[in-house]
């Protein structure tokens, strides 16, 4: 067994885990969307434009949906991750659980220009993690997630 493989069975459970899915019925959807783009551009020609539609707008829908469906959220025993980025539970000053108007509040009119933000329409809570480091200009972080207070809780008790 190689040390990166032990590494990952010997790393802990993470304190709360969540993947932000689209919702199974958008899948279909956005192929017919693409589908019926590509009979558009088509419209019974010949040559190139009988083809290349289909063969370039239903792999991009495709690659396109895979890459909105692969954000994952997880609280670890040092961090908050959510997709690529990483805060360390020691800048968190306070997280607040949202629900769908709290949430419209935060990335509307309480919008803030340098606020880190990862929403998916289709989920309706959120939470907002108020920041305290005096060296990130970030105020807030607010990332989408359909259990919002599993979410906060788990980051409060973590930072404890």
């Amino acid at each position: 067994m190689t040390s990166e493989a032990s590494a990952r069975t010997a790393a802990p459970r993470p304190a709360y885990a969540e993947r932000l899915h689209i919702p199974w019925l958008a899948w279909p959807g956005w192929l017919l969307v693409a589908a019926l783009l590509a009979a558009e551009i088509w419209m019974g020609s010949t040559g190139l434009r009988a083809w290349v539609p289909f063969a370039v707008l239903l792999p991009l829908t495709v690659f396109l949906l895979w890459r909105a469906d692969r954000i994952r959220v997880a609280v670890t025993a040092t961090e908050l991750q959510v997709d690529d980025a990483r805060l360390p539970l020691s800048v968190i000053a306070d997280v607040i659980p949202l629900d769908a108007a709290g949430k419209r509040e935060v990335l509307g009119v309480g919008s803030h220009p340098l606020a880190f933000v990862v929403q998916r329409p289709w989920i309706k809570g959120a939470v907002q993690v108020l920041l305290d480091d005096p060296a990130d200009p970030t105020p807030f972080w607010v990332v989408s997630s359909r259990r919002p207070v599993e979410l906060a809780t788990a980051l409060l008790r973590a930072r404890s």
